[in-house]
């Protein structure tokens, strides 16, 4: 395993993130892993060497968090042994401040997320969203208190625009508070409409790219050919991709056959090599889905490979910050 800054923050991390969102009740959802089934992944994950680790308060109603926190604790020795991510904006109750990134639910929100995972602080709290209600003065404000608190320790970001990211940090710059040390995107060989500003802001402005989504839901690591019950479940898939992203999955399969690797390997290695990406957020419900994701940080793409992924690429509408 390979460690690295979080972007121009002092904090490191695995260059594999393990996303922990497959983790809830199956009674609720058929593709839900409970903390019996989930721990070989986690465990498997660990002895990998991941250490990096993401949730949200609102995956599986809160059950994530708490089946998380408990396998955390189960396979780590100490709590400063591992990096643990959250998320905070979408509703998490029917109240009408039970959402959104206003410092009441914020303030909220961090507590119950604490209480879930079992721990006194999280590593990176994130915006799962831009909230266009509060002032994005009031969020950060909250935000910047919450590391004063010691619950948080750095502040991240999921899916935006470039334009949002930039208003946030260069006000949080001009008011003195805690700036984003991350940016959590949409971002695979299926959906790049992220290298047009958003990986190029992040790079210039030293924010670590950790991508949400890395394997298309599946997609290109050729799962969804083979009738898993995630794929037949999963909304979003069919709301992100489509038919006409086929031709990348075809020369990611020609690839990868081409050099003896998974498919999931060769496109891994591929988000691996781009600018600012510091570690794909995986989600994983087999232990084989670990081992793939780690090998491929052993994966270089030759030149001549890295064109033949990129070129059948086709533009996208924006997807993913709904």
């Amino acid at each position: 395993m390979d460690y690295v800054r979080l972007g121009d923050s002092g904090l490191r991390v695995s260059r594999i993130c393990l996303g922990m969102m497959s983790l809830g009740d199956p009674g609720k959802s058929p593709w839900h892993l409970d903390e019996e089934r989930g721990e070989p992944i986690v465990r498997r994950a660990v002895e990998a060497g991941v250490t990096f680790f993401d949730t949200a308060d609102m995956y599986a109603g809160g059950v994530s968090e708490e089946i998380t926190g408990s396998l955390l604790r189960k396979l780590f020795d100490r709590r400063d042994d591992y990096v643990l991510a959250t998320k905070v904006f979408f509703p998490t109750g029917q109240g009408s401040n039970d959402r959104g990134l206003s410092r009441k639910h914020i303030n909220a929100a961090i507590d119950a997320s604490l209480r879930r995972l079992g721990t006194d602080h999280v590593d990176l709290y994130q915006l799962h969203r831009w909230d266009y209600e509060t002032p994005i003065e009031e969020t950060l404000e909250a935000l910047h208190d919450l590391v004063r608190a010691g619950k948080v320790r750095y502040l991240g970001a999921t899916s935006m625009f470039a334009w949002q990211l930039a208003k946030a940090q260069y006000t949080a710059q001009a008011m003195g508070l805690s700036r984003l040390v991350s940016m959590q995107s949409h971002y695979n060989l299926l959906y790049r409409e992220e290298e047009r500003e958003m990986i190029p802001f992040c790079a210039d402005e030293g924010i670590g790219v950790v991508p949400w989504s890395p394997l298309a839901r599946g997609r290109l690591a050729g799962n969804r050919e083979r009738g898993t019950v995630r794929a037949e479940n999963d909304r979003l898939a069919t709301m992100l991709y489509d038919d006409g992203d086929q031709e990348v999955v075809d020369v990611v399969g020609d690839v990868a056959r081409a050099r003896g690797l998974a498919p999931a390997q060769v496109a891994l290695a591929w988000l691996l090599s781009r600018p600012a990406v510091v570690a794909p957020t995986i989600g994983a419900t087999r232990t084989d889905h670990i081992d793939d994701a780690v090998s491929a940080l052993d994966v270089t793409l030759d030149d001549d490979e890295l064109a033949r992924l990129e070129a059948p690429y086709r533009p996208h509408e924006i997807l993913g910050h709904e």
